[in-house]
């Protein structure tokens, strides 16, 4: 919890810091929304491919140590840009190595945790989304407002108040590898009473898999496996390719649909990759219509989520009369607050639900995704201070419940050496459409119109499509559970 909380602190700081960003590199609303999400989705999802395979054959507690202390000197790294660039790069490097945090830490407490407890756990787990956002919230309103009622414009070392904010949230990120590294590493399989063997020649297969989703190393990989993968795979990269450069054309935003191009040729490689090198792990998840609309599914669901943790602050700052550090301070206790709480009440609930049916998690999923809607929009429409952070506690309580409850279901639909590799699956397509997608999106809109409301409002048309794909889903997932060993054992799998 303690990770998950650092890390969603150094994803989100970028939000109650977004006015600075925009005013100090003149950058739209555009602009702010590929920052947050496109720069660091794409490549989140990206590394978190290789990464999250990592996970399933090497020391999970290690790994996570050595991507703790990556994402942190990177966060450093953002407060210290001289220009956009450098600030895209620093963002791409925090996502790179937040790609094996969930991995490791979903696959490290399913072990640890039984399956009538894992929904809980992870719930527990995941209070850390809410408590890093708050905590994200909190200290940048505080120091952006104390750094300039100080200092003015420039402080100590020449710095803004928005770079000691980076600096701040960054640096303690050192001192929990340290703590992390200590961790005893649990049998895999532990939970479930399954000892998969060791892999060995774990770091030439981790190699393979990062050429397998880091262009134009997946050609090479894919011609290793025959021409007609070479063939499909070329062929792949040129659909992606031409839609991209038509979206290039028609909204001039190169940079967002380049990357966004990229994030989904690399989730074809991958697939096509795992196909080849583990027809188990894949007839369990790409081959596995359950999989894929729970992953869909709860990806659209966490568009809403993702936007708001991203566009509240701003749109708190830019509608109401008050200042950062209260922004800052309400947001952020609301978001620890009834954000934790809305995300362990849906671990807890997810479990409660399965048990009265095997769709019970999805049914969670569907909850979270619709009752927020009517609030957000009376945030959009509101001027008043007390409604709007009034209507932000239910977003925030309810709007995170389908978290644990995605992160259940995706674990229970394959075997336990596999729950690495289905996790960062879950999160390279769940991560391109909510986290590249959301927030731009968003952002687009909103300079497109002139409203940030606008923009907001309009990413709520995520929530009837969360909602038809989560429902079909939840019409999959009892005989997917039930026939997985059968149908692992089809495919090749002996463990």
């Amino acid at each position: 919890m303690g990770v998950y909380t650092l890390s969603w602190m150094d994803r989100t700081i970028l939000s109650i810091l977004a006015e600075d960003l925009k005013a100090h590199f003149s950058l739209s609303d555009a602009e702010l929304g590929f920052l947050h999400g496109t720069a660091f989705g794409v490549f989140y999802a990206l590394f978190g491919y290789p990464l999250g395979r990592l996970a399933d054959r090497w020391n999970r507690v290690r790994l996570l140590s050595i991507c703790i202390g990556l994402w942190s000197v990177m966060t450093v790294f953002c407060g210290l840009a001289a220009n956009v660039g450098q600030l895209i790069a620093a963002r791409i490097g925090v996502g790179v190595g937040e790609a094996a945090a969930n991995p490791s830490a979903y696959s490290l407490i399913s072990d640890w945790f039984s399956r009538g407890k894992r929904g809980t756990a992870l719930g527990l787990y995941s209070t850390g989304f809410y408590l890093g956002q708050g905590l994200a919230f909190t200290i940048g309103g505080l120091v952006i407002y104390y750094w300039f009622s100080t200092y003015g414009d420039v402080g100590p070392f020449g710095l803004q108040g928005w770079q000691a904010a980076f600096l701040i949230v960054g640096l303690p990120g050192l001192a929990m590898a340290l703590l992390v590294s200590m961790l005893r590493e649990p049998k895999r399989g532990l939970s479930d009473g399954t000892y998969p063997p060791e892999e060995d020649k774990i770091w030439l297969r981790f190699f393979d898999d990062v050429a397998s989703v880091i262009p134009p190393f997946t050609l090479y990989q894919a011609a290793r496996c025959g021409s007609r993968p070479l063939v499909l795979n070329v062929t792949a990269a040129a659909v992606f390719a031409m839609g991209a450069s038509a979206l290039i054309g028609a909204t001039g935003d190169t940079l967002q649909w380049i990357a966004l191009g990229i994030g989904f040729y690399a989730a074809f490689s991958s697939a096509q990759m795992l196909r080849n090198r583990d027809p188990a792990t894949f007839a369990l998840t790409w081959k596995t219509p359950a999989f894929l609309y729970t992953m869909v599914g709860f990806g659209f669901a966490s568009m809403l989520t993702l936007n708001m943790g991203f566009w509240t602050a701003p749109l708190a700052l830019r509608s109401l009369p008050v200042d950062k550090a209260t922004v800052g301070t309400v947001l952020g206790v609301t978001a620890a607050v009834c954000g934790m709480s809305g995300v362990f009440l849906g671990g807890r609930l997810s479990d409660i639900m399965l048990r009265r049916h095997p769709a019970g998690r999805i049914y969670v999923g569907l909850a979270s995704a619709v009752i927020p809607v009517p609030f957000v929009i009376g945030m959009c429409l509101t001027q008043n201070p007390w409604i709007f952070f009034l209507l932000n506690i239910p977003v925030v309580f309810v709007g995170i419940m389908w978290m644990a409850a995605g992160a259940a279901t995706i674990q229970e639909l394959v075997m336990p050496r596999m729950r690495g590799t289905a996790s960062v699956t879950y999160f390279l397509v769940s991560t391109l459409l909510g986290s590249a997608l959301g927030p731009f999106l968003v952002g687009k809109i909103s300079s497109a119109t002139g409203s940030l409301a606008t923009g907001i409002m309009a990413g709520l048309l995520a929530v009837p499509v969360a909602c038809v794909v989560l429902w079909i889903a939840g019409r999959h997932v009892q005989s997917a559970e039930a026939t997985k060993v059968d149908r692992a054992r089809a495919a090749g799998d002996v463990n």
